[in-house]
């Protein structure tokens, strides 16, 4: 890729970027918390300005004298005149990449179910006083949100939702979830499915294209949102109405909101399982891999 194409490739990712993070950065730098937006930077573990750079993917070179900033960055290399992302680094991630791929492939293969109504935040909460957002009231009490979770059930299909469940919680759970069993549970109806696509668009790292990974990122905003819209604890300060999924009006809301999230995240999938399904493949013909993954 020639330098004027990639830096206006890149001028253009960064602008896109910086839109989008803006209101986080604004209220990091106040020290403002927020118990919506905040969990796609900390549980994530993502930096704001790891998501400002842009990567060409595995594959490009980068021609230019611009380029050579990038061999300060992790798996790049020369690539005659130019700068690509290495063999190496590639086979260095091809565990992550089979396993990325090997559970968005089971995902998509899977029916889409939207019977979950969201009570995965309110079984984190049942039967403890040990709530996850203590700065914010949970919108029915301790009592009516423990009184909900048992008149539903919990059907959560994602294991790192579950494993936040409280232990009587977990119990009531359709069936125990483990990280072993991941790839054969998750299903693409599951908003935490769809979120998680930005996590493994961002574990893949410079190996492919960063519109990919914004895009996730757009997704997981609007996901979030609607995880907490539907969650027990009262945000109306953030200006968030809440979606009462005791109510079957809410109930039917969420599943509406949620199907329509599943039908967003699904070219998404698909473009990152065939990236991830051409990587895995460039890797095996360029030698074995160097670390497994096994997911979270």
């Amino acid at each position: 890729m020639s330098e004027p194409a990639w830096i206006d490739q890149a001028d253009a990712h960064r602008a896109r970027a910086d839109a989008l993070l803006a209101p986080h950065v604004e209220r990091r730098r106040a020290g403002r918390p927020h118990p919506v937006f905040d969990f796609l930077f900390t549980y994530y573990s993502c930096r704001p300005r790891a998501l400002r750079v842009w990567h060409p993917g595995y594959g490009v070179v980068l021609d230019g004298d611009a380029a050579q900033e990038y061999l300060t960055r992790t798996g790049y290399r020369r690539a005659g005149a130019g700068v690509t992302v290495s063999d190496e680094h590639l086979r260095a991630r091809l565990g992550t990449v089979t396993f990325i791929a090997d559970l968005l492939a089971a995902t998509a293969a899977r029916p889409a179910r939207f019977s979950c109504f969201g009570m995965h935040e309110w079984a984190m909460v049942y039967r403890t006083d040990q709530v996850r957002h203590g700065a914010v009231p949970l919108r029915l009490g301790a009592a009516g949100t423990d009184a909900v979770v048992e008149s539903i059930p919990l059907r959560c299909s994602h294991f790192d939702a579950y494993r936040f469940f409280t232990e009587p919680a977990a119990a009531r759970n359709a069936r125990p979830l483990t990280r072993q069993t991941q790839t054969a549970e998750e299903q693409p109806g599951c908003v935490h499915a769809g979120m998680d696509l930005y996590k493994w668009a961002f574990k893949l790292g410079p190996l492919i294209e960063s519109s990919l990974v914004l895009d996730c990122f757009e997704l997981a905003l609007d996901a979030r949102i609607l995880d907490m819209r539907a969650s027990p604890y009262d945000l109306r300060e953030f200006g968030f109405a809440p979606i009462t999924v005791e109510t079957p009006d809410g109930r039917r809301e969420y599943a509406a909101a949620q199907e329509a999230l599943s039908v967003r995240a699904a070219p998404l999938r698909s473009s990152l399982l065939q990236v991830c399904a051409g990587l895995r493949d460039a890797g095996r013909r360029s030698g074995p891999g160097i670390t497994a993954f096994t997911g979270g």
